[in-house]
């Protein structure tokens, strides 16, 4: 007989992977930048995120400054803490910048890395009618409300000939969206990896359709502009998005001990863990912020605004600061499979 819930033991890990929390990173070192002061980088992240890579990869070790993480259940509160100052850097997905340079915020994407869109899907339950996107016409689909999949969905939709008003979106964060999702209140889910790879695992969906060729596949590092004004930030800033990229490179050669510390800091089974890192996370590349990077992000940026979703037009290469580009090839930089 089909399950119609996802088990409990698979519950908790995703119930890890929402909370949201702050603190002092247990890998801080009382070092400081240039000598003349310490400094304490702000850093945002989501569970077993930047924090869980850079531990795995040995890059928190001998830091010349601290650093003070603060979890968030996505991009977009993430951004609403970096345009407060709560938080002087981190990580999100190709949309919530957007949404925050729509809202005028004070960010600037300072670092990009170039993945598949493979683990950004639109799921339906296992044995649902649903076997093209075209037939989502009238359906009701959830959707973190200015997230990455929240695009996905939109141009999926555009993809099979469809406009956003032509389906019942619900706006519910990944907790709310997976009980609406496994009770049978909305026949669809938009979202990204480990999501996807948990419900594929549980066998409680498949997909419909992923955004791979249909999204630009890219992520960022955001930072707060008074924090890049000040130079022993910025410095510090510059250093962590270098052992950012370094521990990227890491996954690239350790999918299997990277899957490992994941799944340990989240609680995610292993097998779901490997899975999203080989569909997801093991593809990205670190590119430049370049034009072709704005020039994309300005599509996502223009399809929001001509929906009503923005309130202004935005242009989005007020939002981007190549400072730390370096010799880093461009943001179309094929990425790995």
């Amino acid at each position: 007989m089909r399950r119609l819930l996802v088990p409990a033991a698979l519950l908790l890990p995703l119930t890890l992977l929402l909370t949201s929390c702050g603190g002092e990173s247990a890998a801080d070192t009382g070092g400081r930048i240039d000598g003349s002061g310490a400094v304490t980088l702000s850093v945002g992240d989501q569970k077993g995120g930047s924090e869980a890579v850079l531990r795995a990869a040995g890059e928190l070790k001998n830091l010349d400054y601290r650093i003070r993480w603060s979890t968030f259940t996505s991009g977009p509160p993430l951004l609403e803490a970096v345009n407060a100052k709560a938080v002087d850097v981190g990580g999100v997905g190709n949309t919530p910048p957007v949404f925050a340079a729509g809202a005028g915020s004070r960010i600037a994407v300072v670092a990009a890395w170039h993945g598949t869109s493979r683990g950004d899907a639109i799921l339906v339950r296992d044995g649902s009618e649903l076997s093209r996107p075209e037939q989502l016409r009238g359906k009701s689909v959830a959707v973190a409300q200015g997230s990455s999949a929240h695009y996905q969905l939109v141009a999926s939709l555009e993809k099979a000939g469809l406009r956003l008003k032509d389906v019942k979106v619900k706006y519910l964060q990944p907790a709310d969206a997976l009980a609406a999702f496994n009770s049978g209140k909305v026949d669809a889910w938009a979202v990204w990896d480990p999501y996807t790879s948990q419900i594929l695992r549980s066998k409680q969906g498949r997909i419909l359709t992923t955004g791979d060729g249909v999204t630009n596949g890219l992520t960022f590092q955001v930072a707060s502009p008074s924090a890049l004004g000040n130079p022993k930030k910025a410095a510090a800033i510059k250093d962590y998005l270098a052992r950012l990229r370094r521990a990227q490179d890491w996954v690239h050669g350790h999918q299997e001990a990277w899957a490992k510390v994941w799944a340990k800091d989240t609680g995610l089974p292993y097998d779901v863990a490997l899975d999203s890192v080989r569909r997801s996370n093991s593809t990205r590349v670190s590119v430049a912020v370049d034009k072709p990077l704005v020039a994309s992000e300005q599509k996502i940026a223009d399809a929001f605004t001509e929906l009503n979703l923005i309130p202004k037009k935005v242009d989005f290469d007020d939002f981007v600061d190549p400072r730390f580009n370096g010799d880093l090839p461009p943001s179309t930089t094929a990425a790995k499979h």
